[in-house]
């Protein structure tokens, strides 16, 4: 029988089952461990930087892994690991046995959109900035679709996680199935792979260019998780109600997917990639001015409309100027790092904000956050554009 080359519609399947299936896990992490298992606020915030550590050790364990294996079994592999995962905690969703199986469904968090961005590097047939935006905009879809119908379903079984993750379990199997059948890459690709080549080959521009980036997009994250954590509090603090809070989050999502479609649009213009990284970090960083002066629910509205906007339009380019400044048998890996240097960013994020608040409060928040935004968005411009002429594209 002939082997099925992936395609990208196989791809963004992928893509959107695995983020609908973990949009049922984190979400009520900190709520369950503090509310149904009684644990400290702190406790849960240990428990999530454990996940967040796995996932870094996982998402650079599959990049490294899937420029020397095969891809197709690196991806089954973590399928059924992480369905094995979902099923014990279905049964064991208690103390302790929760935070360890929590740690783990990090770990192949991580090691999964890791995969998904790496086998996205070696598609053939469409433009990397293309196959990037819509992982993106189905990243974003399975988030708002299985955020919007958590909490409903949690309500229903009575506060028991069980059922979320036999939900998960099953999205997985159906991911597993997909994988099984599609995720073939051409044999060619990997026939062409010199072993001798080392990371250090890489020309030094090329390296300059994907750490700066790399690094700019963790301490963007560091940045951005600001909005999806400490600033439930101070919106709710300024007499807004939660379930107001979480629409802005649902704004966010129904925004990435329109804003997605105009991107791919104005691609047909818009040649240079970091033109999209200058004023997506520019505009995140903003993001933060309108914090400042927001003092009704409005202002939220449009400080969340002009953050979404910045991210939709930095954070899918990044990987795709990663993946062109990167040679075959090196695409894995510096996926691999950025998924990992990403992690970093949202697990410390929390942590360094709510520090920051308790000492100087929210409004200097906002202000080191716009600019430390800006200083990132200036260190990137300046950097890249002294580099844009003497990297090789790959």
């Amino acid at each position: 029988m002939k082997k099925r080359e992936l395609k990208l519609q196989w791809l963004l399947l992928g893509a959107f089952l695995t983020s609908f299936g973990n949009s049922f896990v984190w979400p009520l992490t900190t709520v369950y461990i503090h509310d149904q298992l009684h644990q400290s606020l702190t406790v849960s915030g240990l428990v999530l930087m454990f996940f967040s550590g796995a996932n870094v050790l996982g998402s650079v364990l599959a990049g490294s892994f899937f420029d020397r294996f095969r891809p197709q079994r690196l991806m089954a592999g973590g399928l059924v690991a992480a369905i094995i995962t979902m099923v014990a905690m279905t049964f064991q969703n208690g103390w302790p046995a929760y935070p360890f199986l929590l740690t783990l469904v990090g770990f192949f968090n991580g090691w999964l959109l890791t995969l998904l961005n790496s086998f996205g590097t070696r598609l053939r047939g469409h433009d990397g900035r293309f196959i990037f935006n819509m992982l993106y905009f189905f990243n974003n879809l399975g988030m708002v679709f299985g955020t919007t119908i958590v909490g409903p379903i949690y309500e229903f079984a009575h506060h028991h996680v069980g059922p979320l993750f036999v939900i998960t379990a099953v999205l997985y199997a159906l991911f597993l199935g997909v994988v099984l059948r599609y995720y073939q890459l051409p044999k060619v690709n990997t026939e062409k792979i010199s072993h001798h080549q080392a990371p250090s080959q890489l020309p030094k521009a090329n390296v300059e260019v994907i750490w700066t980036l790399c690094l700019a997009l963790m301490i963007t994250w560091l940045v951005y998780v600001q909005w999806s954590s400490n600033m439930s509090v101070y919106i709710t603090g300024k007499g807004v109600s939660m379930s107001l809070y979480s629409l802005l989050w649902t704004l966010n999502g129904l925004l990435v997917i329109s804003f997605q479609l105009v991107i791919n649009w104005l691609n047909r213009w818009i040649k240079n990639d970091y033109h999209y990284v200058y004023f997506g970090l520019t505009t995140i960083a903003l993001s933060f001015g309108i914090l400042l002066i927001a003092d009704n629910y409005w202002w939220f509205v449009l400080g969340m409309i002009i953050l979404t906007l910045g991210e939709t339009t930095a954070f899918p380019m990044i990987p795709a100027i990663v993946n062109q400044l990167t040679p075959l048998n090196e695409k894995g890996r510096y996926q691999g790092i950025l998924n990992a240097l990403i992690a970093v960013g949202k697990a410390i994020g929390p942590l360094a904000g709510g520090m920051i608040i308790e000492q100087l409060s929210y409004l200097p928040l906002f202000e080191i956050c716009m600019g430390v935004g800006l200083l990132v968005t200036i260190v990137v411009t300046v950097v890249t554009h002294h580099r844009q002429s003497q990297v090789i594209h790959y």
